[in-house]
């Protein structure tokens, strides 16, 4: 299977950093192909630009290159894995750019003969979720997980309802140590070599 992976941290040296190289190595052991595009290593631009927004309803939504290499990639993959901090109970502000120009009329959704709005990356039959949290569990689920909602719900709206979905989460990162980061790696390991 084409997988493609997003990762969204600022830091080369992040513990999500580590979680993406361990779930990459484990999904190519398993045979799949992976394309990795690390966000912020790519200086991926999270704002819309005016250009963009204007081009938004056009026949031509997309005119950024970079863009237009992440859509060739999205519709070639058939499986998302996302890898990111969760950050104001939500995806980093550049994921959520990602979502914004990604996911323009055309690639995320398209429009049927009656004007309904229909998935547009029904190639995509897996979708994978792995974020660390600063908060506990229990905090997380009172004030909501919106980057999960939106992966997990919103961009499934995209892909189909069909499509299969995996959430892998660590919550308490900042006081977790050494042996439990090291479990999850091992669990996120596990979970991508049975994708």
């Amino acid at each position: 299977m084409r997988v493609l992976l997003i990762v969204a941290n600022p830091n080369p040296e992040s513990f999500t950093q580590a979680i993406a190289t361990r779930a990459t190595a484990a999904l190519e052991r398993s045979g799949h192909t992976v394309t990795v595009h690390d966000l912020y290593a790519e200086q991926f631009r999270a704002a819309m630009s005016p250009e963009e927004r204007a081009a938004y309803h056009s026949d031509q939504p997309v005119v950024d290159p970079l863009v237009a290499s992440h859509i060739d990639d999205l519709r070639a993959a058939q499986a998302l894995v996302f890898v990111y901090p969760t950050w104001w109970s939500s995806v980093p502000a550049i994921l959520k750019g990602w979502f914004e120009r990604v996911m323009v009329p055309g690639v995320g959704f398209v429009f049927d003969d009656h004007n309904k709005v229909r998935p547009g990356i029904t190639n995509i039959r897996r979708i994978v979720g792995i974020s660390t949290y600063g908060a506990t569990r229990p905090y997380v689920k009172a004030i909501n997980d919106n980057g999960r909602r939106t992966i997990m719900r919103a961009l499934r709206l995209s892909t189909g309802v069909r499509t299969r979905s995996t959430w892998l989460a660590l919550y308490g990162v900042h006081d977790t140590d050494a042996a439990r980061r090291e479990r999850f790696l091992a669990e996120c390991e596990r979970k991508m070599e049975a994708l």
